[in-house]
């Protein structure tokens, strides 16, 4: 097993300690995510092997690249890119939870899929909380509407909300965006709708910003280059 890997791991889950205790939080309040993006699959079950219970894959072709080299070891695989409709039948074979819902639409695929599955999904919702074009996630302002609305799906279960940080060098700014996610999920988790009382996960806070998400109070954080290093080239097509 390499000693990079385990050194690289620990240094981030010291980070994530030093974070929750600045904060005021036990540690054990933050789950470390490792984002496996374009990672080889022997270095997947390598971080795996060395402790690493939670994986995100941002893609449906690398989650189903993946899985089933590291399915003996039990990790649980989240998907935190963007979901095709088109790719909802092969994400569902090994995901454990989408945390990229955006839309009534794609909400209302997964639970059909599930529903003729019969097999239940923990989904969060997806918010743009940063407002920048490039990324996915709806608006703030409708994130209740759509929480409430998966919330009464049959087969999915509503486990709380992620986002991608705003792409600041100002920690205020980014700060700001993960308060307003808080904000997002206490609001809908105290609403009293049915369904919502257990969205209470903020999925937020990467490599970069992991520090400013702990402080805003995310229960999640997605990490990968910290962990891995330098993400590999795209493979040419």
């Amino acid at each position: 097993m390499s000693t990079d890997l385990m050194a690289r791991l620990g240094h981030v889950r010291e980070r994530v300690g030093r974070a929750a205790d600045a904060a005021g939080r036990p540690a054990a309040s933050v789950r470390l995510m490792l984002a496996v993006k374009r990672q080889p699959e022997a270095l997947v079950r390598e971080a795996v092997l060395a402790g690493a219970t939670l994986l995100g894959d941002n893609t449906v072709q690398e989650l189903v690249a993946h899985a089933p080299g590291i399915a003996d070891l039990g990790p649980e695989l989240h998907l935190i890119g963007h979901l095709q409709s088109n790719k909802v039948n092969a994400a569902l074979r090994w995901a454990t939870c989408v945390q990229t819902v955006d839309s009534v639409a794609l909400a209302d695929r997964l639970a059909r899929r599930c529903v003729t599955l019969g097999r239940d999904l923990d989904v969060m919702i997806q918010v743009n909380v940063s407002g920048e074009p490039a990324k996915h996630g709806v608006a703030p302002e409708c994130a209740g509407a759509l929480a409430e609305h998966v919330a009464g799906l049959d087969r999915l279960r509503l486990t709380g909300f992620m986002t991608v940080g705003a792409l600041s060098d100002e920690d205020a700014v980014v700060r700001a965006g993960f308060r307003r996610l808080r904000e997002v999920r206490d609001e809908v988790a105290g609403s009293g709708v049915p369904g919502t009382a257990h969205a209470t996960e903020l999925s937020m806070g990467m490599s970069g910003d992991l520090e400013s998400a702990v402080a805003e109070g995310a229960t999640i954080v997605r990490v990968g280059s910290a962990v891995f290093g330098d993400r590999p080239a795209r493979p040419a097509r």
